[in-house]
């Protein structure tokens, strides 16, 4: 825990260090959030009303909780490569801390700045009128546990292909092509054929976003939200060992050949 916290401070002070970019991500929350909020003008309510009460409300939602896809997988593979391009992997390596410490450590600011964008998105919803009075927040944090550990797992496999092959991440580009299509980012599900409906449920970000909408709009119980869950649940438990073994493969493989700490 105090080395983890020890990389939250670093990465924290770094950041922070630009406050020019860091002002300008924040900002750039209510520029994407207006978009939606304009286009929601034109969208009929009845081709969301089983999730949310409006379009703008859909898409705020489901570009919110998306990020969360976006750092999950995105998140351990940058910290390699950066590391590898600042030279401190080496360094790093030559203490008594395993490099599945160092990775996992270095995403920590990652996903806590997201959590800040999410909520800032919440704010910015609320702010144009959404109503998040009658919300399960219990419900919402349970999916979003599992929705970060299910990405996260698929984060690390992601990681597994740059520390083998360095550039080219079949993974990344397949699960985030596959969810905004697919997994009801910007429109339902419902609306998509039945052969694409099919492919949806394979995705962890379809069970997350509907979870997360019916708790955060609809005010959903746990009985409701049980299915969702469940479905997390399972992704987590069948891809979180999956994701470890392969990373184990990826670093063995590396050291043996001498690679690791090249890209």
């Amino acid at each position: 825990m105090r080395k983890a916290l020890a990389f939250l401070k670093r990465d924290f002070y770094i950041d922070i260090s630009y406050r020019f970019n860091f002002l300008i991500s924040l900002v750039a929350v209510i520029f994407s959030a207006s978009i939606f909020y304009f286009m929601g003008k034109i969208v009929d309510p009845a081709t969301v009303q089983d999730s949310a009460n409006d379009y703008f409300s859909f898409a705020l939602v489901g570009m919110a909780f998306a990020m969360f896809l976006r750092t999950g997988l995105g998140s351990f593979a940058e910290s390699i490569r950066e590391e590898q391009m600042l030279g401190t992997l080496e360094a790093m390596m030559s203490t008594p801390t395993s490099l599945t410490t160092i990775i996992l450590s270095s995403s920590l600011w990652r996903f806590l700045f997201t959590s800040i964008s999410v909520l800032v998105y919440l704010l910015v919803g609320a702010a144009f009128g959404i109503s998040f009075a009658g919300a399960n927040i219990l419900g919402a944090l349970i999916l979003l546990v599992f929705t970060v550990a299910a990405y996260s797992a698929l984060g690390i496999i992601s990681a597994s292909f740059i520390i083998v092959f360095k550039r080219g991440d079949p993974i990344n580009w397949v699960v985030s092509s596959a969810s905004i299509l697919v997994g009801g980012v910007f429109y339902p599900v419902s609306i998509l054929p039945g052969w694409l409906r099919f492919f949806s449920r394979l995705l962890p970000i379809t069970y997350s976003l509907e979870g997360i909408r019916g708790a955060l709009l609809k005010g959903e119980g746990l009985s409701s939200l049980g299915g969702d869950i469940l479905a997390l649940a399972i992704i987590s438990a069948v891809l979180i060992p999956i994701s470890l073994a392969l990373f184990r493969l990826a670093v063995n493989h590396a050291r043996r050949t001498g690679t690791l700490v090249k890209y």
